[in-house]
Formats: C-alpha cells, sequence, structure tokens
C-alpha cells in the first residue's frame, strides 16, 4: 500500500514569518532524511520566497492569485503532480497571507487525492504587534486573521520580544478565546518546537473510526458509498446537515448518472462526471458526529434486495 504524504499547511497574515518558519521545517526534514517537497502561492505575477526553498526539494509555484479561490483548481494539479513525481514524506504549503484556513484545506482534499495525501495540521503565523493593533486595519483584514487564529491547529506568535508582560498575556487570552486547548506559543524568528508540528494528529481519517484528537478544531471525514444514492432522499438529507459542516466534496451516483457534488456555505452543486470515479464524499466541520453522518448517508443509497 502506498505511504501518503503528511501535509502541513502554513497560513498567516503578510508578513507574519511564514516563510521563516517553512525554512526551519525544511532543515527539520533534511536532518531527520525526509523526502519533503514545497507548493508556494503568492497573490503577484513574481515569487518573491522561492529563494528560500533549496534546490533539492520539489517546488510547484502558483503565481498571480488565491489558491482558495482563484487557484483552487490548479493546486488540485500541482499537488497531484508532486506526489506522482516524488514519494513524498511531507508535503509543506505556504499559502498568501490573504489565504483562509478552511478553503486552503478544502482544496487539499480533493478525491483525486485522497489516496496520496493525509492533513497534519493548520500551522497559523500570526504577526503579534499587529494583531494587537489591529483596530486600525479593514474589517475584512480583521476577520481573517481572526480566522485564521480560530481554525488553527497550532498558533505561532511571532515578533513577540519587544512587547509588555500585559500584552503577552492579551495573547494568550486571545488563543483561549478564539481557539480553546489549541496549543500556542510566544517566540520571535518563528522558533518553535518543530517536533512539535510533525506530531499533531491527522485529521484525515477513514469512514467508521472515531475521532482521537480532540484538540483539533477542524477535522474530516470520508464516507464511502456502496450503492447508488436516491437524489429526493440526498437532498433531504443535506437540508438537515448542522452548520457546524463547511465543505463537503467528492462523487456520488444517482440512478446510472456519475456527478461531482461539492457543498459550500449551505449551496450544493453537481456536476457530471464521464469517468467512473471511486464513490466517495470527504466533510470538513468541527465537532463532525461520524456514527450519525455515516447512519445518515447510508439510509439514502438504494441497495438491491
Amino acid at each position: 500500500m502506498k505511504k501518503k504524504a503528511n501535509v502541513i499547511i502554513l497560513a498567516g497574515f503578510l508578513g507574519s514569518g511564514k516563510t521563516t518558519l517553512l525554512k526551519r521545517l525544511l532543515a527539520y526534514e533534511k536532518e531527520h532524511n525526509h523526502k519533503t517537497a514545497v507548493l508556494m502561492n503568492e497573490i503577484g505575477k513574481v515569487s518573491i520566497d522561492s529563494d528560500s526553498v533549496p534546490e533539492d526539494v520539489p517546488l510547484k509555484e502558483l503565481l498571480n492569485g488565491c489558491i482558495c479561490c482563484s487557484l483552487s483548481d490548479q493546486l488540485e494539479k500541482q499537488l497531484w503532480g508532486l506526489c506522482k513525481e516524488n514519494e513524498l514524506d511531507t508535503l509543506i504549503i505556504e499559502a498568501t497571507g490573504v489565504a483562509h484556513p478552511i478553503d486552503v484545506l478544502d482544496a487539499c482534499l480533493s478525491p483525486y487525492l485522497i489516496d496520496d495525501l493525509q492533513i497534519s495540521g493548520i500551522i497559523s503565523v500570526m504577526d503579534a504587534p499587529r494583531w494587537l493593533d489591529r483596530e486600525g486595519m479593514n474589517v475584512q483584514a480583521k476577520m481573517l486573521m481572526m480566522e485564521q487564529i480560530k481554525h488553527a491547529d497550532y498558533i505561532v506568535w511571532n515578533k513577540t520580544s519587544a512587547l509588555t508582560e500585559k500584552q503577552k498575556r492579551q495573547l494568550t487570552s486571545d488563543s483561549t478565546r478564539l481557539n480553546e486547548g489549541t496549543p500556542f506559543v510566544l517566540t520571535d524568528f518563528a522558533k518553535v518546537e518543530l517536533s512539535q508540528l510533525f506530531s499533531l494528529s491527522v485529521k484525515q481519517r477513514s469512514e467508521h473510526q472515531s475521532v482521537s484528537a480532540e484538540k483539533l478544531k477542524v477535522k474530516t471525514f470520508m464516507y464511502r458509498f456502496e450503492a447508488p444514492v436516491n437524489k429526493e432522499l440526498f437532498e433531504h438529507w443535506l437540508r438537515n446537515v448542522p452548520s457546524s459542516i463547511y465543505r463537503i466534496k467528492g462523487y456520488i451516483q444517482f440512478i446510472d448518472q456519475i456527478y461531482l457534488f461539492q457543498y459550500s456555505y449551505g449551496l450544493p452543486t453537481y456536476e457530471k462526471e464521464l469517468m467512473k470515479m471511486p464513490l466517495r464524499l470527504v466533510f470538513i466541520g468541527e465537532d463532525l458526529d461520524s456514527d450519525q453522518l455515516t447512519r445518515g448517508l447510508s439510509e439514502v443509497e438504494v441497495r438491491s434486495k
């Protein structure tokens, strides 16, 4: 059975120190003789940080857009290429500073890649002084920084040496308030105990497994269909899914037609698929009840008598 590459997503606002942490992670992986690849995303047309990646590390770049929106399809292709061209232990994605962590995670969970990748965690690198002075930023920027904290599996509060003790206590309070139970560190130059970042519990798991990583806020669940689905029953079930489910994507079969199915912000979409694809759905959300999801989906399958 082919091993899966562990995926680490580096999130964080512009200039927070993601590339500094990336270089530390790559040095750590080299010391442990791990085969690592990097995917970097830049909003502009020119890559600024690609020189930070050693020449012997496989690198893909996505420029002039954000991987969580305009470049999501290209991300899937680039990840597929990295997996097929290399036998990887680790794949590190450095997202652009304006990327939403959930959207990046969603792009990684392509039905084409589910057998190649397992998501280890979202590491949010936060510019601590900027966060404390965020009232001077626009609403969209403040909300994005908050989401990057809320959905992290590990928070790196960077650039903290010049802060007062009161300000440091505020960062600790904000971590607990926005993402209770998630580990965090107050540091400079992205100095982190790197082994902790590689030992995050894997979110992505097979169907019928219980959730073992209680500290991870965003989890994934995969359900494999054993039969075609009754569309009317499925859409009735879909109307009642909890709001804690952010995304659903995968392939589903109604009678004799297979569809690529995607669900985001309460809106489902269906796209006819001409090829025979594995019938399975991947869920992204908080507090996913795998038993309840399994029961609900099994009830909409049309099984032969």
